[in-house]
């Protein structure tokens, strides 16, 4: 983009908040690199779909494998370069605008060691994302084109921060198993020590981790989940509370109204007419 339309698209709703100033595609990019020794204006983003590379910052070097995200903080002095035998093939953009160092905080302080690199949760998703961006920034720079790119753009980071949070990008990892394990059987009573069993992992190693990635217990975070499939129910069908009760694991439903207003702060009943009278 023009520094001139850079500016104009910063004090525009939407792209204010998020703005891709470039992007591009590298296909095995031999003898590619950039050295910036006062950083870059922008939020630099690299994806690597084939080959490797390498990134400098903060007096440390970081390998990139396919598969591999970068995020570079602005301002940040780096250096990055392909593997001169196995030169890289990256699809790639910078970002500004008022989230841009938001995203950033939310990546590094979701982290317990902040690292530049990061395995995409789904590297097609992003190669995807990443492409919808550079099409729409060749296509001109019109506000819906900018828009266009800022979605996509919020989508790569969005995705890149909840992975963090998560404490995990893997789609292996044993926690992730466990929490779909969970989704996929409400009725299951398992208790800490079974599922900390099916993970591979001892019963204290096993919550530490859990509540890492999910941000709560095991035990409030089952309940989370049939409160919302409760949720679910009471809006969209004429079930009674017993048998929505039923349906979400609890044979007392009592006891499941006692949970659902701790959550939702009201009782089913309650919950299902106030959606009702919308």
């Amino acid at each position: 983009m023009s520094r001139p339309r850079v500016v104009e698209a910063l004090a525009a709703p939407i792209t204010e908040r998020l703005l891709v100033t470039d992007a591009g595609h590298f296909p095995h990019a031999a003898a590619h690199g950039r050295s910036r020794p006062r950083g870059a204006d922008e939020v630099v983003v690299i994806l690597c779909t084939d080959g490797a590379g390498y990134v400098e910052l903060r007096g440390q070097t970081y390998g990139v494998s396919p598969g591999d995200i970068v995020v570079i903080p602005a301002g940040a002095p780096h250096r990055y370069r392909a593997d001169p035998l196995n030169p890289w093939t990256i699809w790639w953009m910078h970002v500004v605008g008022l989230d841009s160092d938001v995203f950033v905080t939310a990546i590094a302080e979701s982290s317990t060691e902040f690292s530049p690199v990061m395995p995409a949760h789904d590297p097609y998703a992003a190669r995807a994302a990443l492409e919808h961006v550079l099409v729409s920034l060749e296509r001109d720079d019109t506000v819906a084109s900018l828009r266009s790119a800022s979605g996509a753009a919020w989508g790569v980071l969005a995705q890149l921060a909840a992975d963090r949070a998560r404490g995990t990008t893997e789609a292996g990892d044993p926690i992730l198993a466990v929490q779909d394990y969970l989704r996929e059987n409400l009725h299951s009573n398992a208790s800490v020590a079974e599922l900390a069993k099916m993970a591979g992992f001892s019963d204290s190693h096993f919550s530490a981790r859990f509540r890492h990635a999910s941000g709560t217990s095991v035990v409030e975070y089952r309940k989370r989940l049939r409160s919302a499939r409760a949720r679910e129910l009471l809006i969209t069908t004429d079930a009674s509370v017993a048998a929505i009760a039923l349906a979400v694991g609890y044979d007392d439903p009592f006891y499941f109204s006692r949970h659902f207003r701790a959550i939702n702060g009201a009782s089913p009943s309650q919950y299902r007419e106030a959606f009702r009278d919308r």
